[in-house]
C-alpha cells in the first residue's frame, strides 16, 4: 500500500478535483484525510496502486504528488497507550514518523523515514 500526498489549494472544489481524478482512473481510497494549515490543504490518502494515482493526478494537473510505501500496523485497541508505545519504539530506534492516520480497516498507517528499522522495531504490532 502507498501513501499519496499532495498540497491542495485552500478553496472550494480542491478535494473534489482530487477525488474525481483518482476515481476516474479507478483508484480507490483506502483511508486518509486532509488537514489545512494556514489556508493550504495537505492530503494524505492510502491507495493500492501508487503509480496509477500519481499518473491520474499528473493528468489532472494536480501535481506534484508524492507516493511512498507505508508501514501498516494494528494497535491493541483494548490496551490504553498503544499510540504512545509504538511511537516510543520508533523514536527510540531513531525513526521519524512523518505522517500517521488510520485506514478503513482500523489499522495504523505510518509514513516513516526508515522503513527497514520501523518494520523491525514494530513487529509486535504487525497485522
Amino acid at each position: 500500500m502507498f501513501d499519496v500526498s499532495i498540497r491542495l489549494a485552500g478553496q472550494p472544489g480542491s478535494l473534489a478535483r482530487f477525488g474525481e481524478a483518482l476515481g476516474a482512473a479507478g483508484v480507490s481510497l483506502e483511508g486518509g484525510g486532509v488537514f489545512t494549515v494556514d489556508g493550504v490543504g495537505y492530503a494524505h490518502f492510502l491507495v493500492e496502486d501508487g503509480d496509477a494515482a500519481r499518473v491520474a493526478l499528473e493528468r489532472a494537473a494536480l501535481s506534484p504528488a508524492t507516493v511512498r510505501l507505508v508501514l501498516i500496523r494494528r494497535l491493541k485497541q483494548d490496551v490504553p497507550g498503544q499510540l504512545g508505545a509504538i511511537a516510543r519504539a520508533l523514536a527510540d530506534a531513531g525513526v521519524n514518523i512523518e505522517t500517521q492516520y488510520s485506514d478503513h480497516a482500523n489499522r495504523l498507517i505510518l509514513v516513516v523515514d526508515n522503513m527497514e528499522t520501523a518494520e523491525r522495531v514494530t513487529s509486535d504490532w504487525a497485522p
